[in-house]
């Protein structure tokens, strides 16, 4: 583990320490953090993701938020999760390897299509300037825009539609990320 990373763990731990005793946060919030921190050790950073921004956006999205109530215990497993409406939310480590191909830094703009949870796209606000997301499934997109309003995500658009018409309004884009698997192109 290089000591960059080291300090950027330990900080976290000593923020989270710092944060249960100011707010209040639950035993289980801490077991949903140091699930987390194996996530990032054990399916990310040991399958060869480096990117330093990338890990750290890792240790910082709570992916359980993300996951059904029924489903979260298993929210740091290896594993994708049912979101509902016969979708997933993908499993971590092809999450971080999509993302780390990217190559995010804080001035991009990308286009994901396919939100899904939005847990993807809660990574690239993370890394990104400003991401637009697109689902095709109404009651997906409407959870996911719900979620990011809670959770405070300002640099996050979502709108309901088909990924393969783009967002022509916010075009150019400076990467177009797909995270969803359409069975066939529906043409207007």
């Amino acid at each position: 583990m290089t000591i960059c990373l080291k300090y950027i763990i330990s900080c976290m731990v000593l923020i989270v320490l710092i944060d249960k005793r100011c707010n209040g946060q639950s035993m289980k919030d801490d077991e949903f953090t140091r699930l987390r921190f194996k996530m990032v050790e054990q399916q990310i950073k040991n399958r060869g993701i480096r990117d330093a921004n990338v890990l750290e956006a890792f240790i910082r999205i709570p992916r359980h938020i993300f996951v059904p109530m029924q489903y979260q215990s298993r929210s740091y497993d290896d594993t994708p999760l049912p979101i509902g409406f016969n979708q997933t939310i993908s499993q971590p480590y092809i999450v971080a390897y999509m993302t780390e191909i990217l190559k995010p830094d804080k001035n991009m703009k990308v286009l994901e299509i396919g939100t899904g949870s939005g847990y993807q796209a809660a990574i690239l606000g993370y890394l990104c300037k400003e991401v637009y997301s697109i689902e095709i499934i109404d009651s997906l997109a409407a959870r996911a825009i719900k979620l990011f309003e809670k959770e405070g995500y300002t640099n996050i658009m979502v709108k309901t539609g088909d990924g393969y018409k783009g967002w022509k309004e916010h075009a150019p884009y400076d990467a177009i990320i797909v995270t969803c698997a359409p069975a066939k192109y529906q043409s207007p």
